[in-house]
C-alpha cells in the first residue's frame, strides 16, 4: 500500500484526484500508476484501469487470475467491473470512498453473483490513503 500511495500522491502533485493502485503478482509489482483523467482526456484513466492494463500486458493475459490490487481508494463501479473481468483474486484498499465504492460503500459488485468473487481487504493504511484525498478536495474547495 506505501507503493500505492506514492502513485497517489503523484497524481496529487499533478492535480489529478489522488488515488494510486499497484499489482503484485508473484511477489513482485507488475504494474502501478495513478489518476491521469485530466492530463490524458480520458475519464476512463483512474489509477486501477491504467494499472490492469499494464499487468495484463506484463503477464501476457487477460487474466490476472493470481494478482492482488492495491488501491489507495475504494474503486468505483468502472473499476471494479474491470477487476472482476481481470478475474483479479484479491483486492486490498486504503480507505473507502462512500461516494462512489463498489465494492460495499455504494454498492457491492461481489454480491450480483457473477462468475468470480474478489477477496477483499479494507482499511490498510487507511488514515494515510484517507488524508491524501480529503486534503486535496479541500484545497479544490477553498480555491
Amino acid at each position: 500500500m506505501k507503493e500505492a500511495l506514492k502513485e497517489a500522491q503523484k497524481a496529487y502533485k499533478d492535480d489529478e484526484v489522488p488515488v494510486g493502485t499497484v499489482i503484485v503478482h508473484k511477489n513482485m509489482i507488475i504494474a502501478r500508476a495513478h489518476n491521469q483523467i485530466r492530463r490524458l482526456k480520458d475519464p476512463t484513466a483512474h489509477a486501477e484501469m491504467i494499472a490492469i492494463t499494464q499487468a495484463a500486458d506484463y503477464v501476457r493475459n487477460e487474466r490476472l487470475i493470481d494478482a492482488v490490487v492495491y488501491s489507495t481508494i475504494e474503486p468505483c463501479a468502472m473499476c471494479a467491473g474491470a477487476l472482476m473481468l481481470a478475474r483479479v483474486r484479491r483486492l486490498v484498499i486504503g480507505a473507502d470512498d462512500p461516494k462512489t465504492g463498489a465494492f460495499g460503500s455504494v454498492l457491492d459488485i461481489n454480491k450480483f453473483r457473477l462468475n468470480h468473487i474478489i477477496e477483499v481487504k479494507r482499511g490498510v493504511l487507511e488514515e494515510e490513503c484517507s488524508v491524501l484525498i480529503k486534503e486535496f478536495f479541500k484545497k479544490k474547495r477553498n480555491n
